[in-house]
């Protein structure tokens, strides 16, 4: 997740996985903190979870790469016939195996840190769908009171706040919210100030996915936001349409990030809480993140699968795939898993989805070669090496021939320190606030239990594109995935000041900063 803590002073990396743990302890963990361990234990075997690609990128090849991956002694749990590919899990040589097959084009283990045996049946799944929901534009609100889970409401270390009422939003208008006649701060928003904004009724027709943590649709500013017939969970590569099973899981650390991603994008307008960026529009929660808290090339490939089958109009992406922080051609198991990623994102894109990542928190230059101290990080002993990477070696799913990639802006509209960059690799800038800002320098959002709490990070400015394009898809129900980014760019580049102070430097600009299409 794209996160900075705002009182981390300094923290440009996210405190994703906690100190390193041995195979056990992982597992013990999960069974304490996030219900039963979900894979079937075998017996005294260590498994790998492995995506096998055909060369075929259709249904005919993941039958193929099914039948070998049977063949060479895996057992096969998820076929992605949209992308010619299956999941399996398997133990020793099976890779080398699979490999040498004939119609073969990859195969690459998902995760480095072993499990006891495949993930358990599930009863209940979900199907990927057809791609249309437009007949289901009137069916979310499948929340209702209560608790989403937990007692604590949250990540430990991650302090809330009282509801802040929509006031100083100032992330909503550095992007050209309209602000309502009358309103002292100027910053409480009514759709009829702008004759130009989508309706309500208009954005209502527009499915957007946020694929993440998990969303709490219990929140009062996320209730009649998320759709339960488009939302799933996909945290072991399978997709789980079960009531509830796209709430986050709060014995996992930061479970509640995805609330936040939510509610940037689209919490209710109704003077309480938090307004999202298209107040009105339906989002499809995925959870992806699992019980070992890891978001793993299979949850992904089947996120994305699930929200282009269910007729996403956007995708957002406020993470990076694990376990490796950038996937390098040269090594089998990291092309693999980048070739399946990118096998599910070109087909959401076909489908008419624009993918939106954001592009990290480590202050890098993408366009340049760097480190990698953190890779693997499911890693069940030692410490992490340092890996020196170079540009063909890329962050997924942000750095995506088509992904819209997001850079951080701070309140005064200069990208914000931690932020990732690079010229040609950055579409977008949008709000993401400073990590030591407080409420007032961070994006102050949802949190779960009804909530709010203020990050900074990517990941906010990933979701305030997210939402920019959900207002474009209302105004355009028509266009495709391109027209949308490429008006979202030209809008962008038009609402730049000129001079070294606006968007001149491409390298964190992309395009420009974020302004609601008009």
């Amino acid at each position: 997740m794209e996160q900075v803590h705002h009182l981390a002073a300094g923290g440009a990396n996210r405190p994703r996985n906690g100190p390193v743990r041995v195979l056990l302890a992982m597992l013990l963990t999960a069974l304490v903190l996030g219900g039963a361990v979900p894979y079937v234990a075998g017996p005294g075997r260590a498994y790998l979870s492995y995506l096998v690609l055909a060369e075929r990128t259709d249904g005919e090849g993941a039958v193929l790469a099914g039948a070998e991956a049977r063949a060479a002694g895996g057992q096969v749990v998820q076929d992605y016939p949209q992308i010619g590919a299956v999941l399996a899990y398997a133990t020793g040589g099976f890779a080398d195996k699979v490999r040498a097959r004939p119609g073969i084009a990859a195969v690459g283990a998902t995760r480095t840190s072993p499990v006891p045996g495949p993930p358990r049946p599930l009863d209940g799944a979900g199907s990927f769908g057809t791609g249309d929901s437009a007949d289901r534009a009137g069916a979310a609100g499948g929340g209702g009171g209560g608790r989403a889970g937990g007692d604590d409401g949250g990540d430990e270390a991650t302090p809330t706040l009282p509801d802040p009422g929509e006031q100083d939003a100032w992330n909503l208008a550095m992007v050209g919210q309209a602000a309502l006649p009358g309103d002292s701060s100027g910053l409480l928003r009514s759709p009829s100030a702008d004759p130009a904004a989508p309706s309500p009724d208009s954005l209502r027709k527009v499915l957007v996915a946020v694929l993440d943590s998990g969303v709490d649709d219990t929140h009062p500013d996320l209730r009649a936001a998320v759709d339960p017939k488009s939302s799933a969970s996909c945290v072991d590569g399978r997709p789980d349409a079960r009531a509830g099973a796209w709430r986050p899981d709060q014995g996992v650390s930061e479970s509640g990030h995805g609330t936040h991603v939510a509610g940037i994008v689209g919490a209710a307008r109704d003077g309480h809480g938090v307004s999202g960026v298209a107040p009105g529009v339906r989002i499809a929660a995925v959870r992806l993140l699992g019980p070992l808290g890891q978001y793993y090339a299979e949850n992904i490939v089947c996120g994305m699968l699930w929200a282009a089958g269910h007729g996403a109009k956007a995708i957002n992406n406020s993470y990076f795939a694990d376990p490796w922080k950038y996937n390098c051609p040269e090594d089998h198991d990291q092309a693999a898993i980048t070739t399946a990623v990118g096998r599910a994102v070109e087909y959401a894109q076909r489908r008419g989805a624009v993918v939106v990542a954001s592009a990290g928190n480590d202050g890098q230059d993408l366009g340049a070669p760097r480190t990698d101290e953190r890779s693997p990080n499911d890693r069940s002993s030692g410490p992490a090496q340092t890996r020196y990477v170079g540009t063909e070696c890329v962050r997924l799913p942000g750095e995506l021939p088509g992904v819209v990639t997001v850079t951080a802006l701070d309140r005064d509209g200069q990208p914000s320190g931690y932020s990732n960059f690079g010229r040609g690799r950055i579409s977008l800038a949008a709000p993401g606030g400073s990590p030591d800002g407080g409420p007032q320098g961070a994006i102050v959002s949802d949190w779960p239990d009804g909530q709010y709490a203020a990050l900074a990070g990517t990941s906010m400015a990933a979701a305030h594109v997210t939402g920019a394009v959900a207002v474009a898809a209302a105004q355009h129900p028509d266009w495709g995935s391109g027209q949308l980014a490429a008006l979202l760019a030209a809008t962008a580049a038009a609402g730049c000041p000129p001079g070294p102070t606006g968007c001149g430097d491409r390298q964190y600009f992309g395009a420009g900063a974020l302004m609601l299409p008009r």
